[in-house]
């Protein structure tokens, strides 16, 4: 068996997921290419990468990676080709098309789409080409897959993500106390939405301080917010630590407009932190019920309150605690990645997937 993966512009999840994947199939002596962005392999390190330069917006170049990828893909000699992402797997569907001894094409959709507007139309458009063109699709979580079987998909599953191991070196922290912290972790993009964060911290006041780790091209506009309302926020950009921050914060905070499934959801759970989510994607899939309060995006009222709720009930938080505790030793792991990946492909290249 020879894989080939295709990516476009991945921040976080997608690009780690992938490099997870590559490496794991490499350490079992299966052969790998890796096509995306030249930003992906200076990120994620890939083995076997070759730039392609597909984007998460339709742009003028696309006509030069889609023939780049037609020819990669014709000479590769691929049992299998995995896209991950809607524009990657869109534009792989189509490289695919009139190949001889065409390989099996699997696709895991990892986000929702953008609702609305020309960007909407578009993604949606990409769905239907994912829908009918790939022999099978796997979606990060239950809404996606379910998408992806309106859309007519005809082989549906679900993919096993986990989150890179990275042990925390401090110790668990205690249970919630004045002058500790709520942590918010991600790209400062559209997505995550941390202005709801610090407009929620504008309300829940000194209760506890509001560090937000992570960079992104919002940046600026979040800090001038913050400055705006008052509310002192810690940004501390890019950190190698997350799971000692999760460890000592009070509480974990997620206040995605959309989420497919969020590795950083499962680094909280491994830290043992109390959540608080938006109840979006796969969010209440990764955490369940007792290790999370969940509320509706956009809803910075909500969100403060719940956050009040942990931090004035030390009783509660504790619970949440246990329960974050009990919930990780179910999460999936590299082996169990990497061994969902290589049975999806098995099943495709035995004839029985499409």
């Amino acid at each position: 068996m020879k894989v080939a993966f295709v990516l476009g512009t991945s921040g976080g999840g997608t690009g780690r997921h992938v490099a997870m994947l590559a490496a794991g199939l490499v350490r079992r002596d299966v052969p790998v290419a890796v096509f995306g962005p030249s930003a992906g392999q200076r990120d994620f390190g890939f083995p076997a990468f070759t730039a392609v330069e597909i984007s998460d917006r339709p742009r003028p170049g696309d006509a030069a990676a889609l023939r780049q990828l037609r020819a990669l893909l014709r000479a590769g000699g691929f049992s299998v080709v995995h896209a991950h992402g809607m524009r990657a797997g869109a534009l792989t569907a189509l490289a695919l098309l009139g190949s001889r001894n065409r390989p099996p094409l699997v696709v895991t959709v990892h986000n929702a789409p953008v609702s609305g507007g020309m960007t909407g139309a578009v993604y949606r458009a990409l769905e239907v080409v994912v829908a009918r063109r790939a022999d099978a699709v796997l979606g990060v979580s239950p809404d996606l897959e379910q998408r992806m079987r309106t859309a007519g998909a005809r082989q549906v599953g679900h993919a096993v993500v986990a989150a890179p191991a990275r042990p925390a070196t401090a110790a668990p922290a205690a249970p919630a106390a004045p002058g500790g912290y709520v942590l918010g972790a991600g790209r400062l993009a559209v997505q995550k939405d941390f202005a709801v964060l610090i407009k929620a911290a504008a309300r829940w006041g000194d209760a506890a301080r509001l560090r937000i780790a992570g960079s992104g091209p919002l940046e600026a506009s979040l800090r001038a917010l913050a400055a705006a309302l008052g509310v002192e926020v810690e940004f501390t950009g890019l950190r190698d630590d997350i799971p000692d921050l999760l460890a000592g914060a009070d509480v974990f905070a997620l206040p995605s407009q959309w989420e497919g499934q969020a590795l950083i959801l499962q680094e909280a759970l491994r830290a043992g932190a109390p959540i608080v989510a938006t109840s979006v994607g796969g969010n209440l899939a990764v955490a369940g019920p007792d290790a999370a309060l969940y509320v509706p995006p956009g809803d910075p009222d909500a969100f403060a309150a719940a956050v009040r709720r942990v931090l004035e009930d030390p009783a509660l938080a504790q619970r949440m605690r246990a329960a974050a505790l009990d919930r990780a030793r179910e999460l999936p792991d590299e082996q169990d990645t990497v061994s969902a990946a290589l049975a999806a492909y098995r099943e495709c290249t035995g004839a029985s997937c499409g």
